[in-house]
C-alpha cells in the first residue's frame, strides 16, 4: 500500500487530507471492510504529522461510519452499504 502523503502548502487542512486518503482507499476496495487501518505510529512516521492530526482524521472517518474503533486494538474500515 502506498505511503500517505500531506501537502502542507494546501489549503485542505493536513487531517483532511489524510481521512481523504483513507477514505478513498477504503471505498476502492484497498482497505476491505473489518480490514485495519494503518496505525497512527506508522501515519505519523509517513506523513510526519502529530499524532492528535491524524486522530483528528480518524475520530472524523470515525463520525462518518467509515471506520470504527477497537480501543487497546487499532482501527477498522466498516462494512460499506450496498
Amino acid at each position: 500500500m502506498e505511503p500517505l502523503t500531506v501537502d502542507l502548502h494546501s489549503a485542505e487542512p493536513s487531517y483532511m487530507q489524510i481521512a481523504r486518503q483513507l477514505r478513498e482507499r477504503i471505498d476502492a476496495g484497498e482497505i476491505a471492510p473489518h480490514g485495519p487501518l494503518p496505525s497512527i505510529t506508522r501515519i505519523q512516521q509517513e506523513t510526519g504529522l502529530a499524532v492528535g492530526t491524524i486522530r483528528r482524521a480518524i475520530a472524523m472517518l470515525a463520525g462518518e461510519g467509515y471506520v470504527y474503533i477497537v480501543p487497546g486494538r487499532g482501527t477498522y474500515a466498516a462494512p460499506r452499504p450496498g
